[in-house]
């Protein structure tokens, strides 16, 4: 039986398994220290469509194909497509996902989408919703610069507080053990438990500082995780988070500090692993929904199915923020999701 734990979390009694994963990205992710990761790098950010937001849409059907393709399967076989964007109504989703015709839950959750899919992609498999479900989620720099902030044409100068939106889309199917044994697909990795986070508001108004917004986010997920698992840092291989950068890792670091956990040791984010910040010019880091899943998909579920690492935390976060409400004068909440995953 599942157990609930806590105010948050969920145990899974049978881990659903990752049983397939695809990472496509743009040029300039294909640039930096992960590029030898990646299934596929573009070499034209817009992937041969006529505009970005297309373009966005095409890195998800990319990364849904060839996940599907790497275990032989259809997209019949899928009973649910939990799929999000940064885009306004997810039309990256919407748009880049309506050929699969899977039944789907479109979600947005800005930057922690990734680790929103996953976890209610896993609470169904392992309520026995669903023998197969994929998660899916893409970001794409000049989208996402063209709704939040400028047009490109007006090459504004950056903070150095500010991240770089990652032009990528990673995709994840989820199966039950049975399942993965039908179809001979060896798993990569299983899903043992989540943390669902809550809107955290610190009263930041600063657009161009993601990491200061989503930091506070992070830092309670992860308490509460703590909390719930009656776990440690030390529990972890790594404990990941999705898009604080430079700047906001700093910043959890000193709050969890605070409430006494040390994570400095085992601490990484997808955000400043992707880039090579000074080399590439991307500020403090990376950030958007296509970080932190292509990250995990493209290294760290290769080192867990290499048997490199055993367990990590993957939290990616999110501001919940929108051009309408950052000229309004609105503050900046933040959200984070926690998503436990473990080496077969």
């Amino acid at each position: 039986m599942n157990q609930k734990l806590g105010s948050g979390s969920l145990c899974f009694s049978k881990a659903p398994f990752i049983i397939s994963t695809a990472s496509v990205v743009g040029k300039k992710e294909g640039e930096g220290p992960l590029k030898n990761y990646f299934d596929v790098i573009g070499s034209d950010e817009k992937f041969g469509e006529e505009n970005w937001e297309a373009a966005e849409s095409a890195l998800q059907k990319a990364a849904l194909s060839l996940t599907l393709g790497k275990v032989n399967r259809k997209s019949e076989d899928v009973r649910y497509l939990f799929a999000g964007d940064l885009l306004g109504q997810t039309i990256a989703s919407s748009f880049g996902l309506k050929e699969f015709e899977i039944p789907l839950f479109g979600l947005y959750g800005a930057c922690s989408t990734c680790g929103e899919s996953l976890s209610l992609a896993a609470m169904n498999v392992a309520a026995g919703y669903a023998d197969c479900v994929a998660a899916v989620t893409s970001s794409h720099f000049a989208s996402a610069e063209k709704q939040f902030r400028f047009p490109l044409e007006y090459a504004n100068q950056r903070p150095k507080s500010a991240t770089w939106t990652v032009t990528g889309s990673g995709a994840f199917l989820l199966a039950t053990e049975e399942q993965a044994k039908e179809w001979n697909v060896k798993p990569i990795a299983k899903i043992t438990g989540v943390t669902t986070g809550k809107i955290v508001d610190f009263g930041v108004k600063d657009s161009m500082n993601m990491g200061a917004a989503m930091a506070p986010a992070a830092c309670d997920l992860i308490y509460q995780h703590f909390q719930d698992f009656t776990s440690t840092p030390e529990d972890y291989d790594h404990i990941i988070t999705g898009d604080l950068g430079t700047v906001g890792s700093e910043i959890l670091v000193g709050l969890l500090k605070e409430k006494g956990y040390d994570i400095s040791a085992v601490h990484e984010d997808c955000g400043v692993k992707i880039y090579d910040g000074e080399k590439q010019g991307t500020g403090a880091g990376g950030s958007g929904c296509g970080c932190s899943a292509v990250t995990l998909s493209g290294y760290y579920l290769k080192q867990l199915k290499e048997k490199r690492i055993h367990k990590i935390l993957f939290v990616p976060t999110g501001a919940l923020l929108s051009t309408v409400s950052f000229n309004e004068g609105q503050t900046v909440p933040g959200i984070a999701h926690g998503v436990v995953i473990e080496r077969i």
